[in-house]
């Protein structure tokens, strides 16, 4: 498994990461996963003090606690559970945030996170003192670098404008190419992408059609467009598969630090793995498959 230097930071990440919000919450499942992705090369995991109530960032500390220093470790804060845990609010003040990263570093059992993420983001933040406390915990040693996860123009320009961010999380794949937009600004400031939902939620991987398609849209695309599009990227390059079409895809342009497919079996994981070791994509490939997909603008899906 290659690894890409995430933006300006000393953080070497395996090409293919695992989204970790995919474990489910049976711990012995939860272990053997990211005992293989770990025996597969992958060195990336990311989760969030979101996901099942911090459920899953427990499950992931006890399984890496004995092999920390091999692993880049990547959480997010800023979804504060509502106290009868029926749902959260938004809280990216610096109170919060530094109170929030001693619950996820006593949950995943470490004393530094390697990438801690602003799992969200408004215009109407209080942004500059989100930096601060960011800023404040990185000179502490309790986190090493921070990101965002954002799909909101106006706060990412604000980030990279005035912050020290190293990466930006947003969801990127073939039948969703918007951040391309944002690719020639990213390089400029040497800040990473890192692509969650690589797969467009399965709709390109090797499932049979009938199977992928069970809702009418995706983003813009009708039922029919999809119907139409999977069909023609099927037949771009016969040395890949879909799943690794879709990866490899993601990873032709250097901005992007890391993809992170999700998996919630151990052949998933196999796959996205031999996916992401696959060959790289020549060019007239990779312009093909522009070709056939549709690059839009955020602004469009607001």
């Amino acid at each position: 498994m290659q690894k890409r230097q995430l933006g300006h930071s000393d953080l070497f990440v395996s090409e293919v990461g695992l989204g970790c919000m995919s474990l489910g919450t049976e711990e012995q499942h939860a272990h053997s996963l990211i005992d293989q992705a770990i025996d597969l090369g992958i060195n990336y995991f990311d989760t969030a003090d979101l996901y099942d109530a911090g459920v899953n960032e427990e499950l992931v500390g006890k399984a890496i606690k004995n092999r920390r220093h091999d692993i880049i470790l990547a959480t997010k804060v800023g979804n504060r559970w509502k106290e009868d845990r029926s749902g959260w609010t938004w809280d990216p003040s610096k109170a919060y945030i530094k109170q929030a990263v001693k619950s996820s570093l006593h949950r995943l059992q470490t004393d530094y996170i390697d990438l801690y993420q602003l799992h969200g983001g408004m215009i109407e933040d209080h942004i500059d003192e989100t930096i601060e406390a960011f800023e404040e915990l990185k000179q502490e040693g309790v986190i090493r670098y921070y990101g965002i996860s954002s799909i909101r123009p106006n706060v990412i320009k604000e980030y990279l404008k005035k912050s020290n961010i190293v990466s930006i999380m947003m969801q990127y794949s073939l039948l969703d190419r918007r951040p391309e937009e944002w690719f020639p600004l990213l390089k400029e400031h040497n800040v990473s992408v890192i692509a969650r939902g690589p797969l467009a939620k399965g709709l390109l991987t090797e499932k049979p059609l009938e199977e992928k398609l069970k809702s009418e849209s995706y983003l813009s695309y009708s039922n029919e467009e999809l119907i139409q599009v999977l069909s023609q990227l099927e037949t771009v390059d016969s040395t890949h598969s879909m799943t690794g079409l879709a990866l490899q895809y993601c990873l032709f342009d250097e901005v992007v630090g890391a993809v992170i497919p999700g998996a919630s079996k151990v052949q998933q994981l196999i796959e996205n793995v031999n996916a992401g070791s696959a060959e790289r994509l020549s060019p007239q490939v990779y312009r093909q498959l522009q070709d056939l997909t549709k690059c839009e603008k955020y602004e469009q899906h607001r």
